[in-house]
């Protein structure tokens, strides 16, 4: 037993030897006969560098090796081979460096830029290729754009140009009066080589000018002088003299963004970065030039939008950038030297991180690897090889490289010989060829392969290994089985329609034996779908219609039936389609200004073909369809008012906004001023008005093609003299408060200081302290009636003026309201009546709610609630300040809150809903103080879309009693977005494998459980699970494993009663070896048992027929005797006629009812047994008939089903 356990234990290690395959190195000992790794790596490598033409420059390169050969260093320049035998002018050093001795550059001749690459190469090892590095030349200077002569005020900012290009900017410096000038944070030197001089005084008038100055040679920009003028103290428009500009920079180097603004009073320069204010104490950030911002030492959290923000007391402008943060690539894992066998598959293993996402790319031995069928890459990054060769041998890099830079590491792969760096097992025989293999399973990608134990095994246990090849290709691919004594495998990743050479070949622990005969079998073909319809064109024609043409597919595969056109809004909708019979379509109803994707699929009698690729197209724009958004007055002072808005709704603008139309009026006068600024700025400054006149104001914004709708007219009044704003406002006056039951009416007069901007009021309120609640209303109000309190409570109410500058001192007042059943008592209030410095305001009359309430499902995330107003004219057109508020929910879960919006018009696009949602909208009306009750509510259900969650709680059991049938449950999709109509199940026993490789089961929509049968003992499968509603499927659950159990066992079933295939002489019966025919005990046996069963059956039906006809001669007795006690014979005399059922002929129809319905049906459980069929059994080395294995399976499996048949 020792002996017989120690040779299983060598057969395992054996077994493990040959199948693994990592990625990690497989070391061997020193002793051992395979070829240790040879160090080989670049000690430097190429770094890009910028050259001076007539110069020399030098590229390094250098590598090291144990090897007794140095390694070769041979250059290559934009991925070409350089040849140096002859040139005289560049030169490869010892150290494999690369020298110019003089750089060649000029306007159409460029030998020398571009990008250099080092190759290092060993004989009989391998090669290994450098980083890439660009070489640049710098020209001569040339000046862009140069210094002009100017004027600064006193205190001031000005620029001084000079652009030159961007390599040449650290060889530039200025000169002033023709002495170097040194630069500092007032004197700033921009990326551009412009100089700014902010805060200008009398000692920076002078002559300016920048120079440029290589190795060599120097140039020098005209000469500007720059003349200081006294500060006049008159007011001056913000303007930007530099703006910033979207700027990309690597992770640890400095960025300076400029912003420099003139005008007068001096501005305020502040940064913003997203919604945080960027401050000079953070350490990294420094602000020079009066307003450029400069960050140090930046990381890759420091990408985003800046803004800088100009303002004085006049105005205020801002202008924003962009900066985007690149970081090199940078290796998280390193591909790792391997070991292995020919006919192995191994993973070379890279992962790489950097901003943007690197690219990857494999070189082997200096060559790149071009994917094939058997190099693949795998999980982004990784390199596979398949079937592995001895050609396969060398090394392999991963390069990364992303516009920060680009990196490389090697890994080398050495095949070894069997035997080499293995265990080497005891002398002794080995394994015969296996038997019958044959394929008892063909799909179009994968094929199962069943055989016999070979006749001399040698042994107990053994396992196999199976090796294959596609015809016509050299390169052998092995799978081993899972276990020892497994005699099948499934081959998977095989290619449609293609032959396959398959052997097997099995190994004991003395090694592997002798290999089957050749097995050649084809995968079955694909339907024949059509193939890409080629040359998709599409064109915008209006601002709403794209005109799209396509080519018939090269491949058609028969007549195309017709055309599916498949679109998508590419800012974030839902693709949809339309049915096409030509090669050509307008598609209309699109879009204004909105990038739209399209592809189009063929459909032939098999079905939707290949898809062809995305074609992208813009509706063209037109004038803005909705006016600007959220305009607002403020009052300046007497003579300005400055206005905001934001831009109109991005559905609304159709188009770039390239600027905006003001348009403003006196009083009640018909004649207007317009005004007109750029696209980028929401704001306005208007100046030069009258003292404390109303003017009235609308905005509207435009495109290229024209002036879009203007907001509604809304007026301000400006102040009756210039008041101070530099401090918060005083105390009011005076607060006086009048309670009711359920509200307050609250009155004050404003602070007596009149010479301070007051631009409004704030009122706070709340049981015990005013701090619950806060209101604030306009300067102009002088009373305000707080609603909905309670009734009986004492609330404290607070009332603060404020400006810009901040709220002032607040004045407090408290008051109880009444009861709920106190009347009203005119006397209680007298000296409010009589002493109250205001007159009570009455309650405002409600307003008649909207009607016509409907809610338009638009999408599945998008209802349009429209309404009619009564209280407007039959033109519904609004001209007051009257606003909208529609509010919303949905009773799925209820508890979900309500959700509101304002608006001014009579519609509202509601969005970002649930789809497959039923909603309930209702609307109101608010103009000034009076509001509306709610208005009838109207209902709407959002769309269906795909579900955008997966199947949950998948788990997979398997069946009691049945190994190899398993059951799988789920529970629906959080997110179904609909109605399920449908599961589907994949399953694969590689869990990396293609989607369209794995096995699927269609499961309907209803049911949660699915059983699979037919499934291999102790094999690991993984399981998906895709669930789909009426829009598609949606995405797949993560994958489960389960492993089928080791043995089967099943229980002992009763035989047939008899066997009416007649047995071959020599054929084995069961298992004991006992041959039919020859064993005169058997003989015997049979022929007591048959005549004894003959007799027992013949018995059992003629009693059953005396039985019968007993009864129901009884029963007829006791009829007959029945009618005649009430006097009745109809139906004497007719016995004869009734017949007994014949139970022996009919009895099989009637037990074998209850197969066609179960009694009992399950209706979330599904069996679906893999199909086989009698023609994929292809036997390698003999017939069906010369198989008995095969021949004892086929009558065996006709018993069953006539041993089932007779026991229903």
């Amino acid at each position: 037993m020792a002996e017989r356990g120690a040779l299983r234990l060598l057969s395992l290690l054996w077994l493990t030897f040959l199948s693994t395959e990592s990625s990690a190195a497989k070391h061997v000992d020193k002793g051992s006969a395979a070829h240790p790794f040879s160090p080989f790596w670049f000690t430097a490598e190429p770094q890009d560098t910028l050259a001076i033409r007539g110069n020399s420059a030098l590229l390094n390169c250098s590598a090291h090796s144990d090897a007794a050969t140095p390694a070769r260093i041979e250059w290559k320049k934009d991925g070409t081979f350089m040849s140096l035998v002859s040139d005289e002018r560049r030169n490869v050093l010892p150290d494999g460096s690369l020298l110019f001795t003089h750089v060649v550059h000029s306007k159409h001749n460029k030998p020398d830029e571009g990008t250099y690459q080092c190759v290092a190469t060993i004989d009989n090892l391998g090669s290994i290729s450098s980083r890439t590095a660009r070489l640049s030349v710098a020209g001569m200077p040339r000046f862009a754009t140069q210094p002009s002569a100017a004027s600064v005020r006193l205190g001031d900012s000005q620029v001084m140009a000079c652009e030159v290009n961007s390599d040449l900017v650290p060889f530039t410096r200025w000169e002033k009066d023709r002495q170097p000038l040194e630069l500092s944070s007032r004197l700033v030197q921009l990326p551009s080589g412009a100089l700014v001089v902010s805060n200008a005084s009398e000692s920076d008038a002078g002559s300016y000018r920048c120079l440029v100055e290589n190795v060599g040679s120097s140039k020098s920009s005209d000469e500007a002088q720059l003349q200081t003028l006294p500060e006049t103290a008159e007011d001056r428009k913000l303007e930007f003299l530099v703006q910033p500009s979207p700027v990309a920079k690597v992770t640890g180097s400095s960025v300076l963004l400029p912003c420099v603004v003139a005008g007068f009073p001096a501005p305020h320069i502040r940064w913003t970065f997203g919604d945080k204010l960027l401050e000079e104490s953070e350490g990294r950030v420094e602000m020079l030039g009066g307003g450029s911002l400069q960050i140090y030492n930046l990381t890759e959290e420091d990408g985003g939008i800046y803004t800088c923000v100009a303002e004085n007391s006049n105005s205020s402008m801002e202008a924003q950038a962009q900066l985007t943060i690149q970081v090199p690539p940078q290796f998280v894992k390193r591909p790792a030297n391997i070991y292995a066998h020919e006919s192995m598959d191994i993973v070379f293993e890279c992962e790489v991180s950097g901003s943007p996402a690197p690219t990857v790319k494999w070189v082997k031995n200096g060559d790149a690897v071009i994917p094939s069928d058997y190099f693949k890459i795998i999980k982004e990054h990784n390199l596979q090889v398949l079937g592995l060769v001895k050609s396969d041998e060398g090394f392999y890099q991963c390069l990364a490289e992303n516009d920060a830079g680009n990196i490389q590491s090697s890994a080398q792969l050495i095949i070894l010989d069997h035997g080499s760096g293995g265990v080497a097992g005891p002398a002794g025989p080995t394994p015969s060829a296996p038997r019958d293999v044959v394929a008892s399973l063909v799909s179009t990608r994968f094929i199962k392969l069943t055989w016999r134990q070979p006749a001399e095994p040698h042994g107990d246990e053994l396992t196999y290994s199976v090796f294959y090849s596609q015809e016509g290709n050299s390169r052998e691919r092995v799978v081993n089985t899972s276990r020892p004594g497994e005699m099948q495998v499934t081959i998977q990743n095989l290619m449609p329609d293609s032959k396959y050479r398959f052997r097997v070949v099995g190994h004991n622990s003395n090694g592997p034996g002798e290999s089957s005969a050749a097995l050649r079998v084809a995968t079955q073909a694909e339907v024949q779908v059509p193939g890409p319809a080629p040359n998709l064109q599409a064109v915008s024609n209006t601002p709403t219609s794209v005109s799209l043409s396509w080519d018939k597919p090269l491949t058609g595969n028969g007549e195309i039936l017709t055309y599916k056109l498949y679109y998508t809004d590419k800012s974030g909708g839902s693709e949809q389609d339309v049915d096409i019979d030509g090669q050509s379509y307008t598609l209309t109803g699109l879009k204004k200004n909105t990038e739209y994707s399209f592809r189009v699929v063929a459909n032939n009698k098999h079905g939707p073909g290949v898809s062809t690729e995305d074609v992208a197209v813009r509706t063209l724009s037109d004038v803005p369809s909705a006016p600007p958004q959220n305009l607002t007055l403020e009052v300046q002072n007497s003579r300005s008012i400055m206005l905001r808005w934001q831009p109109p709704p991005l559905s609304g603008q159709n188009g770039e906004i390239t600027g905006y139309k003001i348009r403003y009026r006196k009083g009640s006068r018909r004649s207007e001023t317009a005004d007109t600024i750029g696209g980028t700025q929401l704001n306005k400054l208007i100046d030069g008005l009258e003292r404390g006149t109303e003017y009235s104001f609308r905005v509207s914004a435009m495109t290229v093609n024209g002036t879009g709708p203007a907001t509604e007219w809304m007026a301000v009044e400006t102040f009756e003299s210039d008041l101070d704003e530099s401090r918060v406002p005083d105390q009011p006056s005076s607060l006086h408060v009048r309670p009711l039951v359920n509200s307050i009416v609250v009155s004050w007069t404003p602070p007596e200081n009149q010479d301070i901007v007051v631009r409004g009021y704030s009122i706070g309120y709340g049981i015990g302290s005013p701090h619950a609640q806060t209101i604030k209303v306009d300067y102009k109000q002088r009373y305000y009636t707080i609603e909905n309190l309670d009734p009986s409570s004492h609330y404290v109410i607070t009332l603060k003026a404020f400006n810009n500058v901040g709220e002032g001192i607040p004045v407090y007042e408290s008051a109880i309201t009444r009861p709920q059943s106190d009347p009203m008592d005119p006397d209680v209030d007298l000296y409010e009546l009589f002493h109250a410095p205001y007159t009570p305001v009455p309650d405002p009359t409600p307003m008649m709610p909207p009607v016509g309430v409907q809610a338009s499902v638009l999408s599945h995330d998008t209802i349009k609630v429209t309404w009619a107003d009564n209280s407007l004219p039959k033109s519904q057109k609004i001209t007051d300040n009257r606003y909208y508020t529609v509010r919303w929910k949905t009773n799925i879960p209820a508890n979900t809150k309500v959700k509101m919006a304002n608006t001014t018009s009579l519609n509202h696009m509601v969005t970002g809903l649930k789809p497959n949602t039923l909603y309930e909208f209702s609307v109101m009306v608010t103009k000034g103080r009076r509001t509306s009750t709610w208005s009838m509510t109207a209902q709407g259900t959002t769309f269906e879309t795909i579900p955008s969650s997966s199947p949950k709680d998948v788990t997979v059991v398997s069946k009691e009693n049945k190994p190899r049938t398993i059951i799988v449950n789920w529970q629906p999709p959080s997110e179904a977005n609909g109605k399920i109509t449908g599961y589907i199940i994949y399953y694969s026993t590689d869990v990396n494998a293609e989607v369209h490789d794995w096995v699927i089961e269609p499961v309907v929509g209803n049911r949660l459980t699915h059983q699979i049968q037919e499934l291999t003992l102790d094999t690991t499968y993984y399981f998906k699970i895709q669930a789909r509603n009426s829009k598609g499927m949606g995405p797949m659950s993560e994958a489960v494993h389960f492993r089928t159990p080791k043995t089967s066992n099943p229980p002992p079933k009763p035989g047939p009663p008899g066997n009416h295939n007649p047995v071959n002489p020599g054929t084995s019966v069961g298992t004991s070896g006992v041959k039919g025919g020859d064993n005169p005990i058997l003989v015997m046996v049979m022929a007591i048992i048959i005549p004894v069963g003959v007799f027992i059956v013949i018995v059992v039906v003629v009693g059953a027929f005396l039985c019968t006809r007993r009864t129901t001669s009884h029963q007829k007795k006791k009829r007959a005797a029945s009618k005649s006690s009430n006097g009745s014979h109809k139906y004497k005399g007719n016995s004869k006629d009734l017949k007994p059922p014949d139970l022996w002929i009919h009895h099989e129809r009637l037990e074998l009812k209850p197969m066609d319905k179960s009694p009992e049906p399950n209706p979330v459980m599904t069996e679906t047994p893999i199909p086989r069929t009698s023609q994929d059994i292809t036997p390698a080395d003999s017939g069906l008939e010369s198989n008995p294995h095969l021949q004892q399976r086929r009558n065996s499996y006709r018993g069953q089903c006539r041993l089932k048949r007779v026991l229903v």
